[in-house]
């Protein structure tokens, strides 16, 4: 094992919300950090990198995975990209479907397979998808459970195929947590955004935070032992809010 002594990380869509906050804790704790989205990061660290992409473009996306590859050798990926797109099954385009399955799975696949290479010579690595709550059935989610449901398949296939090299593979799902792309759904302001905060068992939504701290355990090195696992930063919802 060849732990560096400055650990580095690839976060996708490390430009606002969860990744945001992922890079911040990172950086915070002596990591480098590139982020890898459609924009830069809007704050400046000595330790934080660039590389803007559009997920949903494959070609472009494979380009800046071999960059982040090459330029930087990372030891971690954590692929927190995400869009919505929601719709009734009626009318769910497959269009959007096929979007997201670039930004929630292919990306990660290329991605994982630009920086896996070197994580194997160094026997050590972590990687940690972002998939969802809604993965367990939302309405008007068909496209996005779909695409964050198979994430959770592909984290425990990689898991066991890299177990043998010391590279770890877990998934952190995230509930509802209160961030542009939450509120890109449910304006602020709407009496829904409180209902809704009711009616998780901790009442309240989450924060981005919340989310960063359990990617900070699973990319940990003191996590090796861990891997093929989903963690659910939900304030409970994915147990169950019936009330009788």
């Amino acid at each position: 094992m060849n732990i560096p002594k400055q650990r580095l990380a690839v976060v996708t869509g490390g430009s606002a919300g969860i990744g945001e906050a992922i890079c911040r804790q990172l950086l915070g704790d002596g990591w480098a950090v590139v982020s890898m989205a459609r924009r830069a990061p809007g704050f400046a660290h000595e330790h934080l990198h660039s590389i803007e992409v559009d997920l949903a473009d494959r070609t472009a996306t494979a380009q800046a995975a071999d960059e982040a590859a090459h330029r930087f050798a990372p030891d971690t990926v954590i692929h927190n990209a995400g869009v919505i797109l929601p719709a009734l099954l009626e009318d769910v385009k497959l269009a959007d479907l096929d979007k997201l399955v670039e930004i929630h799975l292919a990306s990660a696949v290329l991605l994982a397979q630009a920086c896996v290479p070197a994580m194997k010579s160094a026997s050590f690595g972590r990687i940690v998808l972002l998939s969802s709550r809604g993965a367990l059935g939302l309405a008007t989610r068909t496209a996005y459970a779909a695409t964050k449901a198979g994430m959770l398949g592909m984290a425990r296939t990689w898991a066991l195929e890299l177990a043998p090299f010391g590279i770890t593979v877990n998934v952190v799902s995230p509930g509802p947590i209160q961030t542009d792309m939450f509120h890109g759904v449910i304006p602020v302001g709407d009496p829904k955004v409180e209902q809704i905060a009711a009616g998780i068992p901790v009442r309240r939504l989450g924060q981005p935070d919340d989310v960063a701290h359990a990617v900070r355990f699973f990319v940990g090195e003191d996590a090796g032992f861990v891997t093929g696992q989903v963690l659910y930063v939900c304030g409970g919802t994915s147990v169950g809010s019936l009330t009788l």
